[in-house]
């Protein structure tokens, strides 16, 4: 298995400067032109690394078929060279539950997290920012399912994790957002209002706290954008699009 033979910094160089652009037709025509450059030197760990670039890329333009060719070609990669215990698989496995998450696969999905979930565990220290995604996308699946107080747990988790990490406050923010939903999910909106306020709030006093306004904390802002309207901050939701088109825009 032929390995390193790209500069992955690189690649991923170009792409952020893509992604901080909001260009994403460039991005893909970037992980596209170095997707076969992988494929023709047998390059299987750049090939992972862009495969799952592009099924994040894919998934945020809703683009399920694309998304899904890319998570069973990675998949069939894995079971090739017999590499499931490395944690480079581990992110694959987390990266195609999420896709089968975003096209309401849910329940396919939670054995791709389970898989990653005994690898980063074993293998990652516990304030390794990885696991704190890994518990936020699996709990996302949870709720879905009805499997509430999992979910719960899992949300906690990640909190834990990503309050130890740098620029941890906006992941900590999605993440009270996430709890947010899960609460009227599992108890309605009525029964859930005293819980899902201070959630929200939480969410909006980290968001404002935060000083780094880079094209993650974009991405971050229009991801919780539609949160906050839903729960009927207009306003706030408004401010977050247009900080985000002020961030891209620069």
């Amino acid at each position: 298995m032929a390995n390193g033979c790209i500069s992955i910094d690189r690649i991923l160089s170009k792409l952020d400067e893509c992604l901080n652009k909001n260009d994403y037709p460039s991005a893909e025509r970037h992980l596209r032109y170095w997707l076969t450059e992988a494929e023709s030197n047998r390059d299987v760990r750049t090939e992972l690394l862009i495969r799952n670039e592009l099924m994040g890329l894919y998934r945020k333009l809703g683009r399920e078929s694309e998304a899904m060719d890319c998570v069973y070609a990675a998949l069939a990669q894995i079971e090739k060279h017999q590499i499931a215990h490395q944690v480079g698989a581990a992110t694959t496995f987390l990266n195609c539950g999420t896709v089968y998450k975003a096209f309401g696969k849910a329940e396919e999905s939670v054995p791709l997290f389970e898989a990653a979930k005994e690898v980063y565990e074993r293998e990652l220290e516990p304030a390794d920012s990885r696991l704190g995604g890994l518990y936020n996308n699996m709990a996302l699946s949870l709720v879905d399912l009805g499997r509430f107080s999992e979910a719960d747990a899992l949300y906690r988790k990640a909190i834990a994790v990503m309050e130890q990490t740098e620029d941890g406050a906006l992941e900590v923010a999605i993440t009270y957002l996430n709890l947010a939903s899960a609460a009227e999910a599992e108890l309605g909106l009525e029964e859930a209002n005293e819980r899902i306020l201070e959630y929200v709030e939480r969410a909006e006093a980290l968001l404002e706290g935060h000083e780094k306004r880079d094209g993650y904390y974009a991405f971050v802002c229009e991801k919780c954008a539609s949160v906050f309207e839903y729960y009927g901050y207009f306003f706030y939701a408004k401010e977050l699009k247009e900080r985000a088109r002020r961030i891209y825009g620069a």
